[in-house]
């Protein structure tokens, strides 16, 4: 799809608030445009390794992008806000206690730029938040700011349009996918997502579908809850399928061959920021009905619970064996451990037979926090295969598929993602 052309907005500045896996590739990405980007985080080695032109976090041709915007002067780093014309948020919102959303870190984030605000500005929210959170927004930077006129329903002369715009992206493909995806932006006012369109669209490819701030929420909150309530279903079903001593990727590849069938792909849990978190929000808004989405979560946090409990009962059978977790990641070919099950599967584990455990993560150098003085190793792959007797596979990486069918001889193995499901 041809961009529209918004040469009025061609030296204007952005500020993007939060440089983790979605804020930096965002930066980059507006950047690359044609904006000039100032990428704020509170974090001074995220900040120092940024302005530097280096990078973080593993994506996909992101290295190679960040270097060259920051070497045109096109991004650069700091760790307050400076004055801008667009402000992007995009930092973590994730649940407290008893499953409680969190949005201290974007009130905060809010709260900081509310004293670099100027007329014309427009403050955009990407951070998935319960719905009514732009509104709240509006409200803490109306208090912070009462000489600005900010957006309401039905009233005219906004001096700050402020909006909510959800990113829907994959981790490994995120600089495509930010492009070419479609946008809902939800705007508090029309004028406001008329703005936020008008800006989008300098960068996006994709559709930008404009519709109202609370709507908007709802939709991002919406999409992953979908997709966690299918899985639920898939890991249910392996469960099931173990039950009655059946091998549930044959099930699955025939049941989808019916034409309206379309059964995901079974795990240990669901992992990432998104789709383990999300669903609360919904469930935390209207407990009393939004039953499927709540068993949804149970059932996918209850297979990590599960996962662990075999692997441990085969360690049971063979007391002196070793054991072999393959992967960390909450999904194949990344480095992002948030929300991760593998990890959740390992310190489970951990607790029962730590120091017969070989922790196998191409994608990290170290353990992460919570498996770290736990007694466990980690190692390289074929030194795990090489004196662990039992192998459990976690994360369907890439580098994992290759493995040479002999090493696995006489092995037991227990395959979450099906990897090795001809061996099953």
């Amino acid at each position: 799809m041809k961009h529209e052309s918004n040469a009025k907005f061609r030296t204007s500045d952005v500020a993007v608030v939060g440089l983790g896996y979605i804020g930096l590739p965002t930066a980059a990405v507006i950047a690359r445009s044609g904006y000039r980007v100032l990428g704020i985080d509170v974090n001074p080695h995220v900040v120092e390794t940024i302005g530097s032109g280096r990078i973080h976090i593993e994506e996909v041709d992101l290295d190679g992008l960040v270097r060259g915007v920051v070497e045109r002067g096109l991004l650069r780093t700091a760790m307050q806000p400076e004055p801008a014309d667009f402000f992007l948020i995009a930092v973590p919102t994730p649940f407290a206690e008893g499953h409680v959303p969190d949005v201290s870190y974007l009130l905060a984030a809010v709260r900081s730029l509310a004293p670099v605000l100027k007329r014309g500005d427009t403050v955009i929210i990407e951070s998935t938040s319960p719905v009514g959170t732009t509104e709240q927004v509006r409200d803490i930077l109306e208090e912070l700011r009462p000489d600005l006129a900010f957006p309401h329903e039905g009233r005219d002369g906004a001096d700050i349009a402020v909006c909510y715009c959800p990113e829907r992206v994959l981790p490994g493909q995120i600089l495509v996918e930010l492009i070419k995806n479609d946008r809902c932006i939800g705007g508090i006012t029309p004028a406001c997502a008329a703005r936020a369109r008008a800006f989008y669209k300098r960068f996006v490819a994709g559709e930008c579908v404009v519709t109202a701030a609370r709507t908007a929420e709802m939709v991002k909150l919406v999409e992953n809850s979908f997709r966690d309530v299918n899985i639920a279903f898939a890991n249910e079903l392996s469960v099931v399928c173990d039950t009655m001593r059946l091998n549930v990727w044959d099930v699955i590849a025939l049941a989808n061959r019916h034409p309206r069938v379309n059964v995901l792909q079974p795990g240990p849990g669901v992992g990432g920021h998104c789709i383990a978190v999300d669903p609360w929000f919904i469930v935390h808004a209207d407990p009393v009905n939004a039953r499927m989405i709540r068993t949804a979560r149970e059932v996918n946090d209850g297979k990590v619970d599960y996962v662990a409990d075999r692997v441990a009962a085969l360690l049971a059978e063979r007391p002196d064996a070793r054991c072999a977790c393959l992967g960390l990641a909450f999904k194949a070919n990344i480095d992002d451990l948030r929300e991760s099950p593998s990890v959740k599967v390992v310190e489970h584990l951990a607790e029962r037979v730590g120091d017969r455990i070989d922790v196998v993560e191409p994608f990290v150098i170290e353990l992460p926090d919570e498996l770290q003085g736990k007694g466990l190793t980690l190692v390289d792959l074929h030194v795990a295969l090489a004196r662990c007797e039992v192998v459990v596979v976690l994360v369907d990486h890439e580098v994992f598929k290759s493995v040479d069918r002999a090493l696995l001889r006489g092995k037991r193995i227990y395959d979450t993602r099906g990897l090795w499901r001809d061996l099953a």
